[in-house]
């Protein structure tokens, strides 16, 4: 599963990755997740099963979600509350979850 999150700059995210990646290797989830720069979405998109945006970038919301859902990516807007507080796990939850509805629809 490939997780990829996005903000302005791609810097802000990097933290949240690594609290992801702990949490995931503790719940032994095979994941690979990345943080890029909203201007470099479009060069780390391939391959990506859940796209979550920065709440800084929220506003791409409605366009990443009809340019990427169409192509099986489920996409969403990190909770805030989860992002100020890097809360890596609450947030590999979300993208797991996502993934998991994205599954039955498709």
């Amino acid at each position: 599963m490939k997780i990829t999150l996005v903000c302005s700059a791609g810097m802000s995210t990097s933290l949240l990755v690594l609290k992801m990646n702990e949490t995931a290797k503790k719940l032994q989830v095979e994941a690979n997740i990345i943080a890029v720069a909203e201007a470099d979405l479009k060069n780390n998109i391939e391959n990506t099963d859940v796209l979550l945006l920065g709440p800084q970038v929220r506003f791409l919301l409605n366009k990443y979600k009809a340019d990427y859902e169409p192509q099986g990516i489920a996409v969403d807007v990190i909770n805030s509350i989860d992002y100020g507080t890097m809360n890596g796990e609450k947030v590999l939850n979300h993208a797991l979850n996502l993934l998991k509805s994205k599954q039955k629809v498709y």
